[in-house]
């Protein structure tokens, strides 16, 4: 029976090989936060803008019905298009570097023992190092040490703009119906403090996930949350008044 300890390069883990797969599905719920922040902030500020103007609940409604599905929109089509672009960008990449394998092979060997070395190996670990993992999958290695990419969790677009849409979609639903339910008179103040519990849940959330302090990201979060709010109740107020 062998010792399984020689499988492997002193110090590594079986845990090791989920951190990748474990940091892409922070990258995701941290995205998802941050959408959802989107929606709650742009949200709130369009509809207290519009009940500044109104008291008319469908046309509060309405604006706020059609802010939340063009933000939605919006997001996911911004998602789609930068994923797919990070995408094809990858996927030259890994076509450029299986090319450069199979042209010069030695060439490339070489490349990966100078990395390894730059990242604090000696040259003769990094050369040792090199040939072993190029014998086992040399593209697989130069992916991972020399551009950062994983083959296997190349991004999806189309996951990516739904998620994102979602995430809107979540976080604008919150303003929308704290506008809509209280009474005219409670309206306004009932979605600012809405507002304001939510973005100090998602401010909390969003610094746990990156390790961050928890004060400056709640500060940040419903400071420009209230900002906004306090901008398009002006604008509102001011329309209101011009017409009435």
């Amino acid at each position: 029976m062998s010792d399984s300890s020689t499988d492997h390069p002193p110090g590594w883990h079986a845990g090791e090989q989920h951190v990748g797969s474990t940091a892409a599905r922070l990258n995701w719920l941290r995205a998802g936060v941050l959408g959802a922040n989107d929606g709650i902030v742009s949200t709130a500020a369009l509809v207290v803008g519009v009940a500044a103007a109104t008291t008319d609940l469908g046309a509060i409604a309405t604006a706020g019905t059609a802010g939340l599905l063009a933000g939605a929109v919006s997001m996911a089509l911004g998602e789609y298009v930068s994923v797919s672009t990070q995408r094809d960008t990858e996927h030259a990449l890994i076509a450029k570097e299986t090319d450069e394998l199979r042209r010069m092979p030695a060439d490339e060997l070489a490349e990966l023992a100078q990395l390894l070395q730059a990242k604090g190996l000696s040259p003769e670990v990094s050369r040792a190092a090199a040939a072993e993992l190029t014998a086992n999958d040399p593209l697989t290695a130069h992916l991972d040490i020399e551009l950062g990419i994983d083959r296997d969790n190349i991004a999806n677009p189309w996951a990516a703009a739904l998620a994102s849409a979602v995430a809107f979609t979540v976080g604008a639903i919150l303003p929308l119906v704290a506008i809509l339910l209280p009474p005219e008179s409670a309206r306004i103040a009932v979605t600012y403090v809405s507002v304001v519990v939510a973005l100090t849940a998602t401010g909390a959330l969003s610094a746990r996930l990156g390790g961050s302090p928890l004060r400056p990201a709640i500060i940040r979060l419903v400071a420009g949350g209230t900002l906004a709010m306090a901008i398009t109740f002006a604008i509102g107020a001011l329309f209101h008044a011009t017409v009435g």
